[in-house]
């Protein structure tokens, strides 16, 4: 740990990859709280492999038809939200199987991805730490765009927190208390979506979730209420994150993948402890 501090004050990359944690803790306790409560992990798992196909889009104007600004995060970000908004309108007002019109959207969009980056030209090494993450290649322009959509996101649970623990919690009951259910839902996906992009960036398309669901998953185990399931959960993430890159630092271990591998042992920790717990109160 003491190595990881010190080459932390030296090396900017570093301190990027610790700012870049703490602003992805932030969206993911938030919204990874509403993500479990309501339980649409699955829909999460889709945009954040749907976002592969936005991505190799992007590179591909880049590189191809020579688009200077089109970044592969801006490519994420416009993805996400239109598999949140296919999704959404699907799920609400179409006749089709929910799981269906996911699972399809899952394939296609990375499927759109492969397709571009084969004719994309290059090694796209970008795209390869999105797909596993590489939180130590954050710029300190990602770290803004991190800061804008972290900003949105705090924005909408801070004006619609209530409506959106109501539809979490009891859909029908929202509804006949006149809050516009729909709406709201979509809105939630929006914000999922969001996060997603937020997450990608420090663990990869394929490790999501993880991220997303077991700091929560953990908070749950001791939070009385939601407010302090999401502070909780921020906490934790921000734990993991940490402690993850400085324990992937010396043996220069992918940082993604033992941020995982800490915040899953952990969990395990945690349920496993509980459900002791449990049973000898039972007794």
């Amino acid at each position: 740990m003491s190595e990881f501090l010190e080459a932390a004050r030296q090396y900017p990359f570093l301190r990027y990859a610790l700012a870049a944690g703490l602003l992805a803790s932030v969206a993911c306790g938030i919204v990874g709280t509403y993500v479990v409560v309501r339980r649409i992990t699955y829909i999460a798992a889709s945009m954040s492999h749907c976002v592969l196909g936005g991505m190799g889009a992007a590179l591909y104007l880049q590189r191809v038809r020579h688009v200077p600004w089109c970044e592969p995060l801006y490519g994420a970000v416009a993805a996400a939200l239109l598999a949140a908004l296919v999704i959404g309108l699907v799920s609400l007002r179409a006749r089709e199987r929910e799981d269906t019109v996911i699972g399809a959207i899952w394939a296609v969009g990375m499927a759109v991805g492969v397709l571009f980056i084969a004719r994309t030209p290059g090694y796209n090494a970008d795209l390869m730490s999105y797909l596993f993450g590489n939180i130590l290649m954050v710029s300190k322009d990602k770290l803004w765009l991190m800061g804008a959509l972290d900003a949105a996101i705090v924005a909408v649970v801070l004006l619609f927190h209530r409506q959106l623990q109501a539809i979490c919690f009891d859909e029908e009951f929202a509804r006949l208390r006149g809050v516009r259910v729909e709406a709201f839902y979509l809105l939630l996906l929006v914000s999922t979506a969001l996060t997603v992009v937020l997450l990608v960036t420090i663990v990869g398309i394929v490790m999501v979730i993880a991220l997303l669901t077991l700091p929560v998953a953990v908070a749950g185990h001791f939070a009385r209420s939601l407010w302090q399931m999401m502070g909780l959960s921020i906490l934790l993430s921000v734990v993991f994150t940490t402690a993850g890159l400085a324990l992937s630092y010396s043996p220069d271990l992918p940082a993604g993948a033992t941020i995982i591998v800490l915040a899953g042992a952990v969990y395990l920790i945690v349920a496993v402890a509980h459900a002791s717990f449990r049973g000898l109160r039972a007794r």
